[in-house]
């Protein structure tokens, strides 16, 4: 069975569809107390896959960059703007509406510390885009253009803002 975690990301994304970011930070626990450590990654596997909402049937791009950082699990990743699926995607990223990460993969080795799974070896399976993430501290944006990441971050701040009113 494959686990799902999620992460609170402001997503960034270029017109021409590139991603990144960090897609998984070390040291902090996401809302249900997972914590993956340094090193649990491993060997990560090349050219994974961007889903959309874990469902492998809305394959959007491919991670062709993902590694091991002081401070998290790197990615970069490309957009197939050839499907129209994937441009759709591309618009909901840059308008705010997708605003997060999810990894799917397997634990193969944890322990418990109170209330928190920690998490020392796993296999990474994908990289979602999400809607309702979890984990506060992840952050993407695109290498190409700070502007770009500075007007979609006030657009997720006035969104929000406009949620709280409700």
């Amino acid at each position: 069975m494959t686990e799902r975690l999620e992460i609170k990301a402001t997503l960034a994304v270029s017109d021409e569809g590139e991603i990144t970011g960090n897609a998984w930070p070390f040291g902090s626990a996401d809302s249900v107390g997972d914590i993956i450590t340094k090193g649990a990654f491993g060997d990560i596997l090349s050219d994974l896959p961007i889903l959309f909402e874990h469902r492998p049937s809305d394959l959007v791009g491919t991670w062709n960059e993902v590694r091991e950082s002081e401070e998290g699990l790197v990615v970069k990743g490309q957009l197939h703007l050839d499907q129209l699926r994937a441009r759709s995607i591309r618009s909901m990223l840059k308008s705010g509406l997708v605003s997060g990460l999810s990894i799917g993969f397997r634990t193969k080795s944890h322990s418990k510390q109170g209330r928190n799974r920690i998490i020392s070896a796993l296999d990474l399976a994908e990289i979602s885009l999400v809607k309702n993430p979890s984990h506060p501290r992840a952050r993407v944006n695109s290498a190409k253009s700070f502007d770009e990441a500075a007007a979609l971050a006030a657009v997720i701040n006035r969104a929000a803002a406009a949620l709280s009113l409700r």
